[in-house]
């Protein structure tokens, strides 16, 4: 069974910064895809960034781009997401999933994750 532990959220002013880890454990599979995802008061869950099979590819929503940066550690199992330059939008619940298949271009959309942890808080305050 994959449990997934996310950590690192936090309140923060804008323009800081957090990282946020996910601890990964329970699959052994050599194809896979790690994401994260974050869901704001009374809007969907959105892909924010992920990271497809041994860390060469890695797809990160518009938003995002140039502020936030996905990294993984395998010999910790362990997935990282590098958050600078926050801002108030950013504010939300954070999720890392996990999938047991290299998603391509299909990374960012939560339906395709089986595996999801409990979420970690970020707060951006103006």
């Amino acid at each position: 069974q994959v449990q997934l532990v996310e950590s690192g959220g936090g309140s923060v002013q804008a323009g800081g910064s957090l990282r946020l880890s996910c601890a990964a454990s329970g699959y052994t599979g050599s194809n896979y895809c790690m994401g994260w995802f974050r869901q704001a008061p009374g809007k969907e869950r959105e892909g924010v960034a992920a990271i497809c099979t041994g860390g060469g590819s890695t797809y990160y929503t518009d938003s995002v781009k140039g502020r936030f940066t996905i990294s993984q550690d395998n010999a910790k199992n362990t997935v990282y997401l590098q958050m600078n330059n926050l801002k108030p939008d950013d504010t939300a619940m954070y999720y890392c999933a996990a999938a047991s298949r290299n998603l391509g271009s299909w990374s960012l959309y939560p339906r395709n994750y089986s595996y999801w942890g409990q979420g970690t808080q970020v707060t951006v305050s103006s």
